[in-house]
């Protein structure tokens, strides 16, 4: 058993950072974090056709590359690390896997190659404004059936719910809760941005008045579908939050090297160099979790349930910790809205709320391993 990335996965590595660094630099994170959509047209478009970004780890038979969950977390690791504005996560992480694990044929041939080729974005929306990431929290009631099938409800924090041409929504049916295909022009379907603390990552509120949606999958079965893709996409989630947290380790120590106090760089104080030291540790401690659970997702084995819930708690504590320290070695200028490093804390923060926060995943932990 070997963890170690091949040297193709060293390489696609370098060709997406040497792309983002050009494409998502610190100007261009904070002029998309201001537009109402979030992301630029022309570096979607470029993922996309020339690169085969959104269609990575979808199948060839579906127009994508055929490659496996380590890939995506590779390239989710260097989008965490750039704070790439995109909806990249919501259309290839979470609505894509949705659909590749629906058992839905017809529903895969419709949706997959749009969002393989760039064309479509996608999103999923299963939780409400009771703010359960479980089943619990879902009470929306789909009526009808089959084609005739309408939602009625409201679901909140929808990544990039505002601008996605596809909606999956878990909603419950007669036979328990089932997944539909929902457009985003759809009529009766109101989606309202939300203002959000991490304006990297948009995401929305949508309300839903008798919109017409089509069946995935077989009814009353969408929890199962949705609660073994949860385990991939927090999986995506802590090779994401890997990224951002090895980014402000480096940007710490490189200003602890440089910033001068006293006629000494504040690298040679011992309080320092335990901030950084502790900051390396964890660092690479969530590294290790992140890549065994990208593992695990590549191979759908028995352990991911439970290295993803690990994955999750560990590298959302290990990025938030991380990037509070950044802020506190850099000092006043850390503060400030002109620094990068509060662009990291924020992103930290929601991403450690987001999908669960460590507290629930180590109670989802504790449960999945018989404890």
């Amino acid at each position: 058993m070997n963890f170690a990335f091949t040297e193709e996965q060293d390489a696609l590595r370098e060709t997406v950072r040497s792309f983002l660094e050009n494409k998502s630099a610190e100007a261009d994170v904070r002029e998309q974090m201001e537009t109402e959509k979030g992301y630029d047209d022309a570096v979607w478009k470029q993922m996309g056709e020339q690169m085969g970004l959104q269609g990575l780890a979808i199948p060839e038979e579906y127009g994508g590359s055929g490659y496996s969950f380590v890939e995506l977390g590779i390239v989710l690791e260097e989008m965490g690390r750039a704070l790439l504005c995109a909806p990249f996560f919501s259309t290839s992480v979470m609505a894509a896997n949705v659909l590749l694990h629906s058992g839905d044929d017809d529903a895969k041939q419709e949706h997959l190659p749009g969002i393989a080729a760039g064309e479509t974005i996608a999103t999923v929306a299963y939780v409400e404004p009771s703010g359960k990431w479980d089943e619990s929290g879902i009470e929306m009631e789909a009526t009808g059936s089959g084609a005739d099938t309408k939602l009625s409800g409201t679901k909140s924090f929808v990544l990039d719910g505002h601008i996605a041409d596809l909606i999956i929504v878990a909603a419950k049916s007669g036979s328990g809760t089932s997944l539909y295909a929902v457009k985003g022009d759809a009529d009766g379907l109101t989606r309202t941005a939300l203002s959000t603390m991490d304006q990297t990552r948009k995401q929305a509120k949508l309300e839903f008045d008798g919109v017409a949606a089509t069946p995935i999958g077989s009814e009353g079965s969408g929890w199962d579908t949705l609660s073994k893709v949860m385990d991939l996409i927090v999986v995506g989630l802590a090779a994401e939050q890997v990224g951002g947290a090895q980014k402000v380790l480096e940007m710490a120590v490189e200003y602890a090297k440089v910033r001068v106090q006293f006629g000494r760089p504040i690298g040679s104080f011992q309080a320092i160099k335990h901030k950084c030291a502790d900051m390396l540790l964890e660092v690479e401690s969530a590294k290790s979790a992140a890549y065994y659970g990208m593992w695990c997702a590549s191979e759908m084995n028995d352990e991911l349930a439970s290295t993803a819930s690990l994955a999750k708690a560990y590298c959302s504590e290990a990025y938030f910790h991380a990037a509070a320290e950044n802020i506190q070695i850099h000092g006043g200028i850390g503060f400030t809205w002109e620094h990068p490093a509060h662009l990291y804390f924020k992103r930290a923060k929601s991403s450690e709320l987001l999908f669960g926060d460590p507290t629930y995943h180590r109670e989802q932990l504790a449960q999945r391993i018989g404890i």
